[in-house]
């Protein structure tokens, strides 16, 4: 990574990297999807959250669909296209700059006053682009633990803390570093839904409110 900031150009590609990476994850699906169908601002509706998890409480499971894959879409969008335009050997640390600025932007989009979501599908997006069979096992295990105890910010956080494991247990060490910190983050974004699940109130799959 240090040879990427020896000569102007290389420090434009990072710049540039970081600034695609940033604004495509900063593009706030779930408040445009939940306005397009009429039903308000996200922001106003149950957790505030813009992900796809507080829009499915708006009752509309078209909105909630596409938020995810619109927010996993932008993700693995930053990695794809920096990847495929830049020079070979810069491709693999410039994709990863571009994920660690997706996943920023939609923790901290600059239009909502850095007030955005809690990253989990955009987390699932660029591992998916990174390295696929590890984006996968977090679908899986995200799906296990919600069967088992129905509870989606359990299931988020434990497949985020498994990610770096499922990383270096095939052997892909140059993603763990990454994946550490973006887990990090994720766990902050959930700090409230930490404290819920360890006092038991936290709300329940499927639960009527």
């Amino acid at each position: 990574m240090i040879s990427l900031l020896s000569n102007s150009e290389n420090l434009t590609w990072v710049l540039s990297a970081a600034m695609i990476g940033y604004l495509l994850g900063s593009i706030p699906f779930g408040l445009i999807f939940t306005r397009m169908a009429g039903l308000g601002d996200i922001r106003d509706i149950g957790s505030g959250n813009i992900g796809a998890t507080n829009a499915l409480r708006t009752g509309n499971k078209w909105v909630a669909g596409a938020t995810f894959l619109c927010d996993a879409g932008k993700g693995a969008a930053a990695v794809l296209l920096i990847s495929g335009v830049t020079p070979a050997e810069a491709a693999l640390p410039l994709s990863m700059i571009a994920a660690a600025a997706a996943f920023l932007g939609h923790l901290y989009p600059i239009w909502l006053r850095f007030k955005g979501g809690k990253g989990i599908s955009t987390f699932i997006g660029v591992n998916l682009a990174l390295y696929w069979p590890v984006g996968l096992l977090f679908c899986a295990t995200w799906l296990v633990v919600a069967i088992v105890f129905r509870y989606s910010s359990l299931a988020a956080l434990v497949a985020a803390i498994a990610t770096p494991l499922y990383l270096y247990l095939f052997d892909r060490t140059d993603l763990v570093p990454l994946s550490i910190v973006l887990v990090a983050l994720i766990y902050f974004a959930h700090r409230e839904n930490i404290t819920r699940l360890l006092a038991g109130n936290e709300s329940r799959i499927g639960a009527k409110k």
